[in-house]
């Protein structure tokens, strides 16, 4: 990272933490990082951070606590491992805490093995405590012991806090509008995790494995820096495509079917999303295409939605509207238009919902609602649209759409005037696909 952007995301990671601090005056919050864990008897899966930590610091390191203290004028506190030359030489360079506050702009920094005595401390008088609720049973214990620390003086006449608080909810609303900075680092992941799906498509040939082409798909991503895939990719052939949640990855190519590759790289803590479906022998049968082209047109709808102002909910209504008449032209439901969307009897074919957010988290934070009412889009939301359609092998389902599945998933922008599809160079008309998979095989 460049000096000047590096000034750059400290400002911008200390603005977030003051505005955490005016979300909650007078109080005190905690905000641990992700542990290392565990993958099989000494050996770790791959360390990463927890998003809200990373979010409101930038601090890579495990065993680190942020916390913020939102006097008039707010304390940021980093609690951290201290500099070991023997841990070191086995794992690893530690910032330290005194490296640490000076690279990443907080106002304090100390060693993790003195967080407890000092949040007795300084939760001394306070009204509340913020920290993440619920999202693990020893910190939920651990608190707890903070607070009977304090009550322990009470005859001193120091008072507990006596609220707690979910840290998560304001962070929440923060992280659901990006910033340029964030924005710019989706538009790069989006741009590596697209040429991996055209990667893809050049690479697919019957006979092959689906793990041959997943095999490209995190070659791609890493070969152009990104840290992780965001989340492990699925690459589903024939009536594989139909399991939405596919990962096994190891069946053989056939040809005359269909890939679903569901797949996105994570840089810098940002997270791609994108899902194509596309032909084994580069050339989609009849069948094939309507069912892709109905769920394009869904996906078109959907978009056309995607507007400042609209409702969360809108996207997914015109995507489905779409798709139950193409259930009905293709003989896959019978009776109205109306009755079918009434009855739900779409989800035998449709079973999910059209998007989700997407930053940090590939299904981010954010409330979809609020007092009942369905959150309205605004601009600097960033969001998936992934409208799909699942036709497993049954007696009552023409035998020339059998275990065809397809979904068509992009990374989206809410913009003033409408919305960027952030991963719009991943090739998605069929003739588009074709192509590039004739040119591949030449």
């Amino acid at each position: 990272m460049k000096a000047n952007d590096l000034t750059l995301d400290v400002a911008v990671r200390a603005a977030r933490r003051l505005r955490l601090a005016q979300a909650m005056p007078g109080a005190v919050a905690a905000i641990p990082t992700s542990p290392e864990r565990a993958r099989n008897r000494d050996t770790h899966y791959p360390y990463r951070y927890d998003s809200y930590f990373h979010y409101l610091t930038g601090f890579q390191e495990p065993e680190a606590v942020l916390v913020i203290v939102a006097d008039p004028a707010p304390r940021s506190i980093l609690f951290c491992r201290e500099r070991n030359a023997e841990r070191e030489s086995w794992d690893g360079f530690r910032h330290g805490p005194e490296g640490a506050r000076e690279r990443f702009g907080f106002d304090e920094a100390q060693p993790i093995a003195k967080l407890d005595e000092t949040m007795s401390a300084l939760l001394a008088d306070r009204a509340a405590l913020w920290y993440p609720v619920g999202a693990d049973p020893e910190w939920d214990a651990r608190a707890m012991r903070w607070l009977n620390a304090v009550r322990a003086n009470a005859r001193s006449g120091v008072a507990a806090p006596q609220q707690l608080h979910d840290v998560r909810a304001p962070l929440d609303d923060m992280r659901l509008v990006k910033d340029a900075q964030e924005l710019a680092v989706m538009r790069k992941a989006a741009a590596i995790s697209t040429g991996a799906h055209r990667r893809a498509m050049q690479a697919t040939r019957p006979g092959r494995n689906e793990y041959e082409i997943e095999a490209e798909l995190l070659y791609e991503f890493r070969r152009h820096g990104a840290q992780f895939p965001a989340y492990w990719p699925i690459v589903a052939g024939g009536a594989n495509s139909c399991v939405l949640h596919y990962v096994s990855n190891d069946a053989p190519l056939a040809d005359g079917a269909l890939l679903l590759i569901d797949a996105g790289c994570e840089l810098d803590g940002y997270a791609a999303d994108i899902t194509r479906t596309f032909p084994i022998n580069g050339r989609y049968s009849g069948a094939q295409c309507e069912v892709y082209e109905l769920v394009l047109a869904a996906q078109r709808a959907a978009m056309d939605k995607v507007r400042a102002g609209n409702a969360w909910n809108e996207p997914h209504d015109a995507a489905v509207r779409v798709l139950a008449q193409g259930m009905l032209d293709l003989k896959l439901l019978a009776g109205s238009l109306d009755a079918v969307l009434e009855k739900e009897a779409y989800k035998r074919f449709y079973m999910h919902r059209t998007g989700h957010w997407l930053g940090m988290d590939v299904h981010d934070a954010g409330e979809y609602k609020r007092a009942g009412q369905w959150r309205a889009l605004a601009p600097g939301m960033t969001l998936t649209v992934e409208p799909g359609l699942y036709l497993r092998a049954a007696d009552d389902v023409p035998e020339a759409l059998r275990d065809i599945g397809v979904r068509i998933e992009d990374d989206v922008l809410v913009t003033e005037g409408g919305c960027e599809v952030l991963t719009a160079a991943a090739p998605k008309a069929v003739a588009e696909i074709e192509a590039l998979m004739r040119d591949a095989r030449r």
